[in-house]
């Protein structure tokens, strides 16, 4: 069997992920290290490595750099730490290369590998098609191997960085309570609160290998932080996912604050201390019709691009902006790192309150939002369905100036992603139904 067991494309949106043992294997582990590796310029490439706390992540790991330095480089195994970590590091220190072994917020059985280049930055696609390619055609070896060395002291090193950065935000008397997830978060993210004079309580910070996202993290929220911090009577808490590149936030009385509120906080916080570069902010189609309407009252401008943190920091880099995300808490602000981190977000959030509650926030009025996918035979049968089409338009002339309509495919399954966002919860629902059926009765009937 070679290094690619089926067809599919490597890379995907957010670097080669799947099921370690089934896509994801040591073998094409090692040869995407020698390919990658090949692909940079520099006679003796020197590479970072990191990983989340998955029990494949070792392995991986060691296929990575061995295929480094089959390629003639210079692996630097740094362990477990947070995907901004790896962006921070080549940056700071000029490594040619940064490899991360994670799979975020999926389960333990997957991981993922992804690569930064010596600017902080994912490869771009031009990049990752021909290491692609190299890897498919076997190439990559280098007359004189190179060298594997262990990496010490990057997580001080990544500490140091987000203590200089908020070095004026006092956290004394703040009760904190954060969800690393079992992840890469476990050991920096209650220290950085620590150290800032936050009185730090935590949940899963116990890593296994095999509980990383279980139950636990930002995509749990509801069911663990949200009950804990008005129970524990804390005043704020902190939801990571795996890898520590996103946050999701629950004020004291246990109410959800997403990423689009915790970016609307940032971006007024930033903007009235001058420091909003272009006096804009980039997000996604997904972000709530509410924000577009507050960051219009405060003078900020809205760049809208798809969903996906690469796509976010491509229109930054574009308009020469610092500031944006997702709704899912993927937030980015280049003036720190290219790259979305989690606990730089938390503490950027803190920041703005200036002392605040998050429960009295008011940077921006959330619009009812309601997300139904519609299972179909053809996701790309929506562009030559009218009757959708029309529908559509009819909905969105309806909302306009009031919510909207968003009908998109799913990037990775066989859905349809139908999202409504009205003035109120009745309206809400019964757009987004009345517009789910018609795609059911449009396209749904293959895929019964």
């Amino acid at each position: 069997m070679g290094v690619v067991p089926d067809e599919r494309r490597l890379f995907g949106t957010d670097g080669v992920r799947g099921t370690v043992g089934d896509f994801l294997t040591a073998d094409l582990a090692l040869a995407l290290g020698r390919a990658a590796t090949a692909w940079v310029p520099a006679e003796t490439p020197q590479v970072l490595l990191i990983r989340d706390t998955r029990e494949s992540g070792e392995m991986l790991e060691a296929a990575l750099a061995a295929g480094i330095a089959e390629a003639g480089g210079h692996a630097m195994i740094a362990g477990v730490l947070p995907t901004p970590g790896a962006a921070m590091l080549a940056r700071r220190y000029g490594f040619d290369l940064a490899c991360v072994v994670s799979a975020s917020h999926n389960p333990y059985r997957d991981n993922g590998i992804k690569f930064f280049g010596s600017d902080g930055m994912k490869l771009p696609d031009a990049a990752e098609q021909e290491v692609e390619s190299a890897v498919l055609a076997g190439e990559g070896l280098a007359p004189s191997p190179g060298r594997v060395r262990e990496l010490h002291g990057a997580g001080a090193d990544y500490l140091r960085e987000l203590e200089s950065r908020f070095q004026e935000l006092d956290l004394s008397g703040v009760r904190v309570l954060l969800d690393c997830a079992n992840g890469a978060t476990y050991r920096v993210g209650p220290e950085i609160f620590r150290r800032l004079g936050a009185d730090v309580e935590t949940l899963a910070t116990e890593p296994d290998g095999r509980n990383i996202n279980e139950g636990c993290g930002s995509t749990h929220i509801e069911e663990n932080l949200a009950e804990a911090v008005p129970a524990g009577g804390y005043d704020v808490g902190f939801a990571f996912d795996g890898d520590g590149d996103r946050v999701l936030a629950v004020d004291r009385g246990g109410a959800l604050v997403d990423g689009d509120e915790l970016i609307a906080l940032a971006a007024v916080h930033l903007r009235s201390a001058g420091r909003l570069p272009g006096n804009g902010v980039a997000v996604t189609v997904m972000t709530n019709y509410g924000f577009h309407s507050a960051m219009a009252g405060c003078g900020i401008e809205v760049a809208t691009t798809p969903v996906g943190d690469r796509y976010v920091i491509a229109e930054l880099m574009r308009r020469g902006w610092a500031l944006g995300g997702e709704q899912s808490g993927h937030i980015i602000d280049t003036g720190f790192v290219p790259s979305g981190d989690g606990i730089a977000s938390a503490l950027l959030a803190l920041e703005a309150l200036a002392g605040r509650d998050l429960a009295e926030r008011d940077a921006m009025t959330k619009l009812p939002q309601l997300l139904i996918n519609v299972k179909v035979a053809d996701r790309g049968g929506i562009d030559a369905a009218p009757a959708v089409q029309e529908a559509i338009e009819r909905e969105s002339a309806a909302l306009e100036g009031r919510g909207r309509v968003l009908v998109r495919p799913s990037g990775t399954e066989p859905l349809i992603r139908v999202m409504v966002e009205a003035p109120d919860d009745t309206e809400c629902h019964d757009v987004a139904e009345r517009l789910a059926d018609l795609v059911r009765r449009e396209l749904g009937r293959a895929a019964l």
